[in-house]
C-alpha cells in the first residue's frame, strides 16, 4: 500500500527584485514632527524579532533591515538623533563560533531543484558559500541601541550573567551566545545595559519565545510555557525599569499567535492524497483494526456491545483525493489505542519528515508483507493468531506528538498568549505608552494578506514576502511592515509625524548562494 503527499514546492519565485519608489520622499526634518516624543536616544529591547533574525540565523543584512533600525532611520527624519548602534555579526553566513567550534548553523537560502516533470522547484538549504566568522568570544565594544537577543524569553532580559561566557558551558547553559558578544560585563543583564544608556525612547517586543519553544516541539512539555504570572512579573519589571530610567516614552508590542506562521501552516493536515484503490485499501485496514480490537476487548471480559462501540472509533474511512492524517494521542479509557484522525484546526510542523509519509506510511499505516498476509486471512474469514493480530495493531503509524499540534496544545498556546497580551496592554495604558497589536497585524497577513503599492504581503511560505525561510521570523519586507505599524501607533500616541517606509523597497528571501560576505 503506497500513500502519497503533495509535497510543498516553492515554484516560480520572483521575490528579490524590489520595485522602485516613484514618489520622491521629503526627508527634511522640518517637514515632519516628533510631537511629544523624544527620539534622540532610541533603545530597542527584545529577542530575535528585534535583532533582525531571519532564515534561521542572525546575519548582517538581516540586522540592517531589523524593524528597530528602520525606526531609527525614520526617527532621524523628524529630529536630531544619536547614532543607532547595532552589534553586527561578522558576515552574512549567519553561523556562530565559540572558539574553533561552530555552535549554530548557517542561514538558509533557496536551492533550485527539478521535480519528476522537469519543473524547477525551489527549496530551503543551509548556506555553504562560506564558513562563519562570528566568534562569540570576541567581545564587541558597546553600548548598543539594538538590544535584541535571539532566543531570549521575557525573564532572560532581567537575568544577571546572561552574557557571561562561562555560562555557555553550564548544563543547562545560563548564558546566551548572542548577548555574550556585546554584554558590557559578564554579570550585566540586558535591562541594565539598556537603561545605562539613558534612553529617551524605547521599544519592547518580548514574549514570543515564552510559548514558541513549546509550539515548535509539538507541545511535548506544557511546563515549557512561561507561567503567565511569571511573565507579568518579569514584563512589569522591564517596563518599570525603562520608564524609571527616564525613558517615559516608548512602545510595547504584543505577542502574535505563533500558530499563524508558516512553520505551522505550510503543510496541510489533509495532505494524505490517495487514489481510489489506496483509499479502499486503507479503509479496509482500519476496519480490520476495529475488528481485531473488538476481539481483544472481549477477551478482557468487556461485553461485546461495549467492545464494539469502543473499537468502532478505529474504523477510519478514507476517500479518493486529500485525506486527514492519523495522529497519535495519549492513551485513555475512551481511546485505549491512542490514535485518531486530525481535525481541521490541528497543525503539522514544518520539520516533519515528509519522506516518511509515502515510504513508511507515516500518518496512516505501515502495511508491509506480513501485515498484508494477516489481512488476507481476515478477508477469507480466518482467525489470526494473537501475534498476527498484534502485527496489525502495531502497523498503525500515526503522526508523532513532536510533529503536530493538537487542539488542546493549540489552546494552551493561545491561552498563554492571551494572558501575556493582557499584561502588555495594561502596562501600555498605565504608563501612557504606545501599544502595537502585532497579533492582529500578523493574523491579517496570514488570513487576507496586506496590500501595498506593488503587491500583497502574505504568510505563504517562500513566496508570500512576509516570512523568511525558517517559517517563523520575518523578511526585511515583513520587518518593514511591522515598523510601519509601530510608527502608526507612535504617531497616534505622541502626536508625532514620523514618516512610514515603502515596504516594496525591502527584500524578501534569498534565492541563491549569492548572499555576500
Amino acid at each position: 500500500m503506497r500513500n502519497y503527499i503533495k509535497y510543498i514546492g516553492i515554484l516560480a519565485l520572483g521575490m528579490v527584485a524590489c520595485e522602485p519608489e516613484f514618489d520622491n520622499p521629503v526627508d527634511e526634518q522640518d517637514a515632519y514632527s516628533n510631537g511629544e516624543a523624544d527620539f534622540s536616544n532610541y533603545v530597542a529591547l527584545g529577542n530575535s524579532l528585534t535583532a533582525g533574525y531571519a532564515d534561521n540565523a542572525l546575519y548582517i543584512t538581516g540586522q540592517q533591515n531589523s524593524y528597530p533600525n528602520i525606526l531609527a532611520q525614520q526617527f532621524a527624519k523628524v529630529q536630531e538623533t544619536q547614532e543607532f548602534r547595532i552589534p553586527y555579526m561578522a558576515d552574512n553566513a549567519g553561523g556562530l563560533l565559540a572558539g574553533d567550534q561552530q555552535i549554530t548553523s548557517n542561514r538558509l537560502v533557496l536551492e533550485t531543484l527539478f521535480n519528476e516533470e522537469g519543473e524547477p522547484v525551489q527549496t530551503p538549504k543551509v548556506y555553504t558559500g562560506m564558513a562563519p566568522t562570528t566568534n562569540v568570544l570576541n567581545k564587541l565594544t558597546g553600548p548598543f541601541n539594538n538590544m535584541g537577543v535571539p532566543g531570549a524569553r521575557s525573564y532572560h532580559l532581567l537575568a544577571p550573567g546572561y552574557g557571561n561566557p562561562a555560562g555557555l558551558m553550564a548544563d543547562p547553559a545560563t548564558a546566551n551566545p548572542y548577548f555574550v558578544r556585546f554584554a558590557s560585563s559578564p554579570e550585566a543583564s540586558v535591562l541594565e545595559d539598556a537603561v545605562a544608556q539613558q534612553p529617551t525612547f524605547f521599544s519592547l517586543w518580548i514574549g514570543n519565545n515564552d510559548v514558541l519553544g513549546y509550539a515548535t516541539t509539538g507541545g511535548l512539555n506544557e511546563a515549557s510555557i512561561t507561567d503567565p504570572a511569571m511573565f507579568t512579573g518579569a514584563y512589569t519589571q522591564l517596563v518599570n525599569g525603562l520608564v524609571q530610567s527616564g525613558a517615559e516614552e516608548g512602545v510595547l508590542i504584543n505577542i502574535p499567535d505563533v500558530t499563524d506562521v508558516p512553520f505551522f501552516t505550510t503543510i496541510p493536515n489533509n495532505a494524505l492524497v490517495l487514489s481510489a484503490e489506496q483509499a479502499a485499501n486503507l479503509t479496509g485496514f482500519f476496519q480490520a483494526v476495529a475488528g481485531i480490537f473488538t476481539q481483544v476487548l472481549m477477551q478482557q471480559q468487556v461485553p461485546q456491545e461495549q467492545a464494539a462501540q469502543i473499537a468502532s472509533q478505529y474504523a477510519l474511512t478514507f476517500s479518493e483525493g486529500p485525506n486527514r492524517f492519523v495522529i497519535d494521542v495519549p492513551e485513555t479509557q475512551t481511546n485505549p489505542l491512542g490514535f485518531r484522525q486530525m481535525t481541521e484546526e490541528e497543525l503539522l510542523l514544518f520539520t516533519i519528515d515528509r519522506t516518511a509519509i509515502p515510504t513508511q506510511g507515516y500518518g496512516s499505516a505501515a502495511v508491509g508483507p506480513e501485515v498484508m498476509q494477516v489481512l488476507g486471512i481476515l478477508q477469507q474469514g480466518g482467525q489470526p493468531t494473537p501475534e498476527q493480530a498484534q502485527l496489525v495493531l502495531e502497523a498503525v503509524n500515526g503522526i508523532d506528538d513532536k510533529d503536530a499540534l493538537d487542539i488542546q496544545e493549540i489552546q494552551n498556546i493561545r491561552n498563554a498568549t492571551a494572558k501575556y497580551n493582557e499584561t502588555i496592554l495594561a502596562l501600555a495604558q498605565a504608563n501612557g505608552l504606545a501599544h502595537v497589536d502585532a497579533a492582529a497585524l500578523l493574523n491579517k497577513v496570514a488570513t487576507t494578506g496586506i496590500s501595498f503599492d506593488e503587491g500583497t504581503v502574505t504568510s505563504t511560505f517562500g513566496s508570500g514576502g512576509a516570512f523568511s525561510l525558517d517559517g517563523i521570523h520575518l523578511t526585511p519586507r515583513g520587518y518593514a511592515l511591522v515598523a510601519n505599524k509601530i510608527i502608526e501607533e507612535i504617531n497616534k500616541t505622541y502626536n508625532s509625524e514620523v514618516p512610514t517606509v515603502n515596504i516594496g523597497n525591502y527584500g524578501t528571501v534569498t534565492p541563491s548562494n549569492d548572499v555576500g560576505n
